[in-house]
């Protein structure tokens, strides 16, 4: 099942490494598109669909939190980052 697209990626400038992807789905045409933050640990490349699967029920994903185009989070507040991890399973340290 499609969830949506990855449209930004959130990169650690003293690492130069990924920390996050921003996927959108919902709306229409790019419309009312919704954003979630998702910790880059909670995504697995599939090379043979050249795709990143999360491995979330979807039951799960209905209560994801997410934020507005216009409206985004403090990614660097840790106390945000670390519910974020934890809401996808994903281990969370010291970026």
């Amino acid at each position: 099942m499609k969830l949506g697209d990855i449209k930004e990626f959130m990169v650690v400038l003293a690492t130069g490494q990924i920390d996050w992807a921003v996927l959108s789905f919902g709306g229409l045409l790019g419309m009312g598109d919704k954003l979630f933050a998702v910790p880059w640990a909670a995504l697995t490349l599939d090379t043979e669909n050249k795709r990143f699967t999360l491995n979330t029920p979807k039951d799960v994903l209905k209560n994801a939190p997410g934020f507005d185009k216009g409206h985004w989070p403090a990614i660097a507040d840790k106390a945000w980052a670390g519910s974020i991890h934890k809401f996808y399973g994903a281990p969370y340290g010291e970026v």
